[in-house]
């Protein structure tokens, strides 16, 4: 049954798309590592699929929150919420932090009038 196994590459790819990218997980990965240390393809691997269902997970209970509230949008607040909820408190905090610093940036990229100055 040649239908099969294009099937079973229709559901691999679309499992493959709620992923993040490997290259960007292997990077993050590397960052604290010495320069010479390897990491096994099994290893980036697994983090890809827990980093992916984390996000998931989170980014579902916001998303249940914006649509009791009649929203199309999930913000920043949303997802902060969603992690208080689900028991990941230590990480608030630092998140709020970031998410202040980049809104700031995000600002200062802006010129007058709301105008990105970047060009």
């Amino acid at each position: 049954m040649s239908g099969e196994g294009s099937r079973d590459e229709g559901v691999a790819s679309r499992e493959q798309d709620r992923y993040l990218p490997i290259a960007n997980i292997s990077r993050i990965m590397k960052r604290d590592l010495p320069a010479n240390a390897k990491i096994a393809k099994d290893a980036k691997d697994t983090v890809q699929e827990c980093v992916s269902e984390f996000i998931s997970f989170i980014t579902s209970e916001a998303s249940d929150k914006c649509q009791r509230e009649k929203r199309k949008t999930i913000n920043g607040e949303d997802l902060l919420w969603a992690m208080g909820r689900l028991d990941f408190n230590e990480y608030i905090e630092p998140l709020k932090i970031y998410l202040a610093k980049f809104r700031e940036s995000e600002k200062q990229a802006l010129g007058p009038g709301g105008k990105s100055s970047l060009g």
